[in-house]
This record gives C-alpha cells, structure tokens and sequence, in this order.
C-alpha cells in the first residue's frame, strides 16, 4: 500500500530518511532510497535544483565541490555532465519513481515559483500526489505552490522558528524546527493551528552555533532522540532512520 501523507495513521513520529538516507548509502541516489526503504523508513527526503539546461536534479549544494571537487555551480553544469561526475544522480522523475511506496519529501532549493509548476506536474504524472510532502524555503512560495494544487501537502522550511501561523495563514500544512529551536511549546503552538511538525537534526550551519546540538545537519546521538522523542513532533528527519525507529518502539513497548 502507498504512503498517503496527508491520512497518516503509524506510529510517530515518522522517520525521514535525510539526503535519502545518508548515512546509509551516497546522498539523495537510489541506492540510499532502497537502503532507507530496507530499514523502515516512513519517508525519504531528497533535494531539488535546477542543472544549467534546465533539468531538475535532486543535489543538496549549490556547488559540486563537497561532493564531486568541482567548484562550479550545479546551475552552470548541463546534465550529461553532471551524470558523469555523479552516476547516481537522480533526476525528479527518477526520485519520484525510486521513492515508491513509501513517501518522498522534496526540498525545493530554488526560489523562482515558476519551478513550482514543473515540480507539480511530475508529481502528477506520477499519480504521486498523496505521498509528496513539498518542501518550501519562503513563505512567498507557500501561496504561489497552493494556487497550483490544493491537494499537495506543504511543508514550510522557513528560518524563522515563530512563523507557524503565517505559513498555516498561507496553505501550509507542516512546519520544520530545527533541533535547536524545538521546544514542546512551540510544538504545541504549531498543532494549535493545525500544523503537524518536523524536528530536522543537527546544526543548521556548517560552523557550529552556539545553543544547538554539536553535530552536522542530520546527525544525533541516543541522548538527541529521546529529548526529540520527548517533544512528540509528528516527524523526525535524520540521516540514519534507524536511530528512530529503534527508539521509537522503544517507547512504544515501554508506554504499551
């Protein structure tokens, strides 16, 4: 049966497998999907960005220096060219379809909502609709993505920490706080609109702040995922979802 994201009705919080499961396998590639999938997983999320001729390509960095020590921007590499430096990058439409059955969160790291249009119509095309949550990194967009479909599940990954009830206000559906920002009373806050929420893990930055877990984006720790485990969001994203899931029936066995 198919993830549908917007009746969920498993345990939670849901497991997101972060970069597609990074710990598990090469970042956002089918091979970290399938891994994902193998352990449990509920979701996989995946990034989206724009190649030079105008292919949408699942990359976390604007750059291909981390990844492939090319310092050139992924918006000025054609795709051939980026398939031969990276043989497991996904396009979209290979995301979408590598994802299945379980769901897929989309980060979209473009901000021109004339992409929004392009991203929703291989979404459609791959009846995958009710699995799909769309990350969106701008209230501005939130509007923009509901104008184009009233059905697709919106995630607002906005830097502000406060802004549930504006991104609820512009058809948001769910709100990400960083591990750092969590707190059972924004948490609260959020479900009191009618937002659920995702604790994304780890630092925000690559250069520690202070006040936040001292690990890398998607990476904690056993002691992280009971305090998350404690502030019952509605979805945790990590890189290794087996930390969760072990966690989480953990807690189920102990509450049952």
């Amino acid at each position: 049966m198919s993830f549908d994201i917007r009746k969920i009705t498993g345990p939670l919080p849901l497991a997101i497998a972060h970069r597609g499961g990074a710990l598990l396998g090469p970042e956002n590639t089918a091979e970290a999907f399938e891994q994902a999938k193998a352990v449990g997983a509920d979701m996989v999320e995946t990034d989206v960005r724009l190649s030079a001729n105008g292919a949408l390509v699942c990359l976390h960095d604007a750059d291909l220096r981390r990844i492939a020590g090319d310092p050139r921007l992924a918006a000025e590499t054609g795709l051939a060219e980026l398939r031969a430096m990276l043989p497991g990058l996904l396009t979209l439409e290979e995301a979408i379809a590598a994802s299945a059955p379980i769901g897929l969160l989309l980060d979209v790291k473009l901000a021109d909502p004339a992409v929004l249009s392009r991203i929703l119509d291989a979404v459609r095309a791959a009846d995958a609709a009710e699995r799909v949550l769309l990350g969106l990194r701008s209230l501005d967009l939130i509007p923009a993505a509901r104008a184009l479909s009233q059905e697709i599940a919106i995630l607002a990954l906005v830097p502000d920490p406060e802004a549930y009830e504006q991104a609820k206000i512009l058809g948001a559906n769910w709100f990400r706080f960083w591990q750092g920002e969590a707190t059972a009373e924004r948490i609260a806050a959020a479900r009191a609109v009618g937002l659920r929420t995702v604790v994304m893990v780890g630092q925000p930055r690559s250069i520690a702040i202070a006040g936040y877990p001292p690990f890398p984006v998607g990476r904690i720790d056993a002691d992280g995922i009971d305090r998350v485990l404690s502030l019952a969001p509605d979805a945790v994203m990590l890189d290794d979802p087996r930390l969760l899931l072990s966690a989480r029936s953990v807690t189920a066995l102990s509450s049952g």
